[in-house]
């Protein structure tokens, strides 16, 4: 860690602590508790109202206690995030609870007190003995204990010195009731005339308003209970990856015995059965037995995928038909399934720059409003109007008001749109993944593990003259021993075959793009291609080159081996192309989006692959280092570019691009340098991503103008006294459901065209 030009101390490492938080209403709510945090030295936190979690950035000085006795100052309950457990799932459903009980009750009594107060106002002569105190009894229970959510949020608030959503409605609904007690109990006495707030609703004069109390309190209670409920929708893709990890797991221990132990108690190197039917407790290498693996919850993939020994296993994927032996090659927070979720509520706790805008003006908002409902009310005295109908006026401006719809127009569609991409196996980083994908017209496919399968095959061999194929396998086989590159593994594997035991190498050399190097024998052997044959000055024998040429042709990729400055022959090897590959490029190519093939194999054999699959442009022999290099220029161009990649050696190139996309496969997750991680075994999920990205975006503005523009026409409108309170209140909680409702609309992405598992890879035409 680099020093801090001070006397006395080091700088301190910067830690993340994410904390729920408790007591939030609105995105005002949001915004104080992001201020207060922000107030300690050292510390940068960002809160989200959507997914109630506060994601904080501070250094070793400052504990958690700290951090949660910031939040209680603001009048907010606080606690570090703990996985989930049946219990804490238990709690997140007692506001639900909580909420509809006292909805139920407003209905029960707001119903009849609808109907009694426009019969008392509008028909005088059905007035009884005692009435203004019947309709005062239904009131009451209703704006009291029905409304006390509010009123409690409004009082911790005011003793905090703040205000928040919840001031504006509790003054709104206290103001309404005393208002109407004054009405009904001292203005008629006084002769006056008395209306009903449902009967005038432009203009009311000497009204009661009892029901736009009750109404009021009604459509907010019902708002914060679709609220709460669709909060839940919306993260509950995200709750069913959580939970399809095991519980506990049979380790099988030295003497063949099993104990059935807590996941948590798994280590690395341990030996754990699976047997038919049960979840794989972690990612590890099959050691024995063989099954078919269901891995569609994580995914998506609706066909299992065999496994036996020596293949790699997912933590959470489900084995099918055999019984399995797995050794744990990763625990706890370093699973593939521990590192999805965190990026999953990564991307939920993000925050666009418009919604960083729209959290400013939440955070001043409620003051505003009330300044603006004074103004309103004492304009009206002042112009001439009557106190009635400035009240009115004042009153629609407090209940009408709502930043609750800035505040979730961005988490909301960010929650569900991540949520349901993990369900598809698409998992998206954050709102950059999301303005980068409107953005983009050129998308770069890797070839190499990504438009094919990455699984190499020696399909032929030339021998050079007074060459054998044994001392052939020999040289090339040690060499290609020692690398894991795929052409590698395939020319050891035949080396293997043919000669049963290969030779050792010394001094082993990877030459990255080109091949590799080492002595064998005594001899000093080159394997790669033709270039790098070239940089050494060896020529290639002109049969054996024109036999090259030919494979290279027909879409092969070709190995050259010298030794000792002599060539000795070649290998002709064949990837094969997904069968996923030509309608995902057929997808893009729809959409409006130019196709690039970037790769290191040569010009022939990429134009072969870029033919089969509907690429019209390649670039070719271009090493791994340069391919990041290849995007900048094609950005110099104009160009807006999204990167296909395997996730591993295009790293550079993923995150050089303005939107990086790592097909992963196997265990091998590059959460670092791609934008958005897909995990499925099929390319037509790439055009998927970018679609949902599109329409994710699409949403989010689309909340956002609908917030601003609600907010922008309503207020005005309230402060013209052209608004009836109690519809001030019923359009007040449509705007923030039409946020959510909205936002909910991306569950149904792509609900009927998920395609399923790729049957196979598809060999290259020659």
């Amino acid at each position: 860690m680099p020093l801090i030009s001070s006397t006395h101390q080091r700088s301190s490492p910067v830690r993340s602590v994410e904390l729920s938080i408790g007591g939030m209403t609105c995105a005002a709510c949001a915004a104080r508790v992001e201020r207060r945090l922000n107030k300690l030295d050292g510390v940068h936190a960002s809160v989200n109202y959507a997914t109630e979690k506060a994601s904080v950035a501070t250094s070793a000085e400052i504990g958690i206690a700290e951090l949660i006795a910031q939040v209680e100052r603001a009048g907010y309950r606080a606690a570090p995030l703990e996985p989930e457990t049946p219990a804490q799932e238990e709690l997140t459903d007692a506001p639900v609870r909580y909420l509809v009980r006292r909805l139920v009750v407003a209905l029960l009594l707001g119903v009849p007190l609808g109907d009694l107060s426009m019969t008392v106002v509008l028909l005088p002569s059905a007035r009884f003995t005692g009435w203004q105190w019947v309709l005062l009894a239904m009131t009451l229970p209703v704006v009291t204990w029905c409304a006390w959510p509010f009123h409690r949020k409004a009082i911790v608030a005011a003793r905090h010195g703040a205000t928040s959503m919840d001031t504006l409605v509790s003054l709104g609904i206290t103001a309404a009731s005393c208002w109407s007690v004054y009405t009904m109990f001292v203005n008629t006495s006084a002769g006056h005339r008395l209306d009903s707030g449902w009967g005038l609703i432009f203009r009311p004069a000497g009204s009661i308003y009892l029901d736009v109390a009750v109404g009021v309190t009604i459509f907010l209670l019902g708002g914060r209970l679709f609220e709460a409920r669709a909060k839940r929708r919306a993260g509950g893709a995200l709750s069913a990856l959580a939970k399809i990890g095991a519980r506990e797991v049979s380790v099988r221990r030295e003497d063949g015995q099993e104990d059935r132990i807590p996941i948590a108690q798994l280590r690395l190197g341990d030996h754990f059965v699976v047997r038919p039917g049960e979840t794989i407790a972690t990612d590890g290498e099959v050691v024995l037995g063989h099954s078919g693996v269901d891995s569609s919850t994580m995914t998506g993939e609706s066909a299992p995928v065999e496994v036996s020994e020596g293949h790699s296993v997912i933590g959470g994927t489900i084995a099918c038909s055999g019984r399995l032996v797995v050794r744990a090659t990763r625990v706890g927070n370093d699973t593939q399934l521990a590192q999805l979720v965190r990026l999953v509520e990564q991307a939920q706790n993000d925050k666009a720059s418009v919604q960083r805008l729209a959290d400013r003006i939440c955070g001043v908002f409620v003051p505003v409003v009330l300044a603006l409902a004074a103004t309103t009310f004492l304009g009206w005295l002042v112009t001439g109007g009557s106190v009635e109908h400035a009240f009115s006026s004042a009153l629609a401006v407090l209940i009408i008001a709502c930043p609750c719809a800035l505040g979730l127009a961005t988490p909301t569609a960010l929650m569900v749109a991540s949520g349901r991409g993990a369900e598809l196996g698409i998992f998206i980083k954050g709102h950059q993944a999301l303005e980068s994908a409107k953005t983009i017209d050129t998308v770069v496919w890797d070839k190499t593990g990504t438009i094919t399968t990455g699984q190499m095959t020696v399909v032929d061999v030339a021998l050079a003259a007074r060459t054998e194929l044994d001392t052939l396998l020999r040289h090339a086989g040690a060499v290609e021993d020692a690398s894991e590159h795929s052409v590698a593994v395939a020319i050891s594997a035949l080396a293997r075959a043919g000669l049963g035991e290969i030779p050792p190498v010394a001094d082993f050399t990877s030459l990255s793009g080109l091949g590799a190097r080492g002595v064998v024998d005594g001899q000093n052997v080159l394997v790669g291609s033709a270039r790098l044959l070239a940089t050494h000055g060896i020529p290639v024998p002109g049969a054996l080159e024109e036999q090259r040429l030919r494979w290279e042709q027909q879409g092969c990729t070709t190995v050259v081996v010298a030794a000792d400055g002599v060539v000795a022959g070649a290998f002709a090897l064949s990837d094969t192309v997904r069968p996923s590959a030509a309608p995902a490029v057929t997808e893009l190519l729809r959409l409006g989006l130019r196709t690039v093939l970037l790769t290191g194999d040569n010009k022939a054999t990429a134009a072969a692959v870029a033919a089969q699959v509907g690429i019209d442009e390649v670039i070719a022999e271009v090493l791994p280092r340069d391919k990041a290099a290849v995007i900048e220029a094609l950005q110099a161009q104009g160009r807006s570019v999204a990167m296909v990649g395997d996730g591993v050696n295009d790293a550079p190139a993923l995150a050089r691009a303005n939107l990086g996309l790592a097909v992963v496969s196997g265990t091998d997750v590059a959460l670092g340098a791609a934008d958005v991680i897909l995990m499925r075994n099929d390319l037509n999920v790439v055009p998927s991503a970018i679609k949902l990205a599109r329409s994710t975006l699409r949403t989010i503005r689309g909340n956002l103008a609908w917030a601003f523009g609600y907010n922008i026409a309503a207020l005005p409108l309230a402060a013209l006294g052209l608004l009836n309170p109690l519809i001030a209140g019923g359009a007040m909680t449509l705007s923030s459901l039409f946020v959510v409702s909205n936002s909910l609309r991306l569950r149904r992405f792509a609900r009927d065209k998920v395609p399923g598992l790729a049957a196979g890879p598809t060999p290259i035409k020659p």
